[in-house]
């Protein structure tokens, strides 16, 4: 397990920068982080943005005379299509979402005809540094699947455990978050908790170590488990992920922690032909940093295994 990001920072490699595609490049705290990236050895950006809107804000930040290249983008063009062109033609290894809505951003990378997307689900994975947690937490997913059933979820689930593995988890353990604990057949979520569960146990689709369903006091308390007389292991130090059952709640979650709790996250899309790093545009500085070091790791791991 990982205690903490700056024992996620000690896997990247340093001595091969990543090329990466920043697609929306004119975004005040990603370019910070782009090139506190750079000066540390494992980013190489490609902007790929407004032209005029990226030098002002590079001049700005006393950024201009940093070495990049720059693929300009005419105004009312798509960012994120550009910069899918810039990983086609293998001038770059990772897509970077900057200053572009989500929906502008997904739509090229989902779109099939661009070739990031083929017959595996994506889907979106954070990881956060909770207070009080000993290590930290993998969320899905916050970005790209709304609503999904159970053979979505499934899907989700290997991608998180991509990721987990990916930064040298072998068995990940996940909560299947729901409502209550119990399952209870007019709240769906604890019905296709259970769903996924049996189907683990029948023929196992999956590395990862499941439990579910489960509420969210009881993932991060002992003493909670205690009180309720819930009997899990896990509870309050051993879960590594979460998988939330819709978009909104897993959204929510993340941003109620970043915002509100002010704690570091950094998040990827999993499942597309290079990992996307994928976080708020509002994100600090501090967490665009964090996820152009976790998108990194996951090209060096997509490589051999992907």
């Amino acid at each position: 397990m990982l205690k903490n990001f700056e024992e996620m920072l000690a896997l990247v490699d340093k001595k091969r920068p990543i090329r990466a595609a920043i697609a929306g490049s004119d975004s005040e705290n990603l370019l910070q982080a782009v090139f506190k990236a750079q000066d540390d050895g494992f980013i190489q950006p490609i902007l790929v943005g407004d032209r005029a809107r990226t030098v002002a804000l590079l001049e700005k930040l006393g950024l201009k005379d940093k070495p990049y290249s720059m693929v300009e983008v005419a105004p009312g063009h798509n960012a994120a299509k550009a910069a899918i062109e810039a990983i086609n033609c293998g001038d770059a290894e990772l897509l970077v979402r900057g200053n572009i809505f989500a929906h502008d951003f997904l739509v090229p990378v989902l779109d099939k005809k661009n070739g990031l997307y083929a017959d595996r689900l994506i889907s979106h994975v954070a990881l956060a540094s909770l207070p009080d947690y000993p290590r930290l937490m993998a969320l899905t997913d916050m970005a790209v699947v709304v609503q999904p059933d159970v053979q979505k979820k499934k899907y989700m689930i290997n991608n998180i455990t991509d990721a987990l593995q990916a930064l040298g988890y072998d068995s990940p353990v996940l909560a299947l978050l729901a409502l209550v604990e119990a399952v209870t057949f007019h709240v769906s979520d604890t019905v296709e908790a259970q769903t996924i569960m049996m189907d683990q146990a029948r023929r196992p689709f999956t590395d990862a170590t499941l439990w579910g369903p489960i509420s969210y006091d009881l993932i991060f308390s002992k003493e909670a488990a205690r009180l309720k007389g819930y009997d899990c292991p896990y509870c309050g130090e051993g879960f590594d992920g979460i998988i939330a059952p819709e978009l909104t709640l897993a959204n929510t979650l993340i941003k109620s922690w970043t915002v509100s709790e002010k704690v570091k996250a950094c998040g990827a899309v999993i499942g597309a032909t290079v990992p996307i790093s994928f976080v708020n545009r509002s994100a600090s500085v501090e967490n665009h940093y964090l996820s152009l070091a976790f998108g990194s790791i996951l090209v060096d791991y997509y490589k051999e295994h992907m």
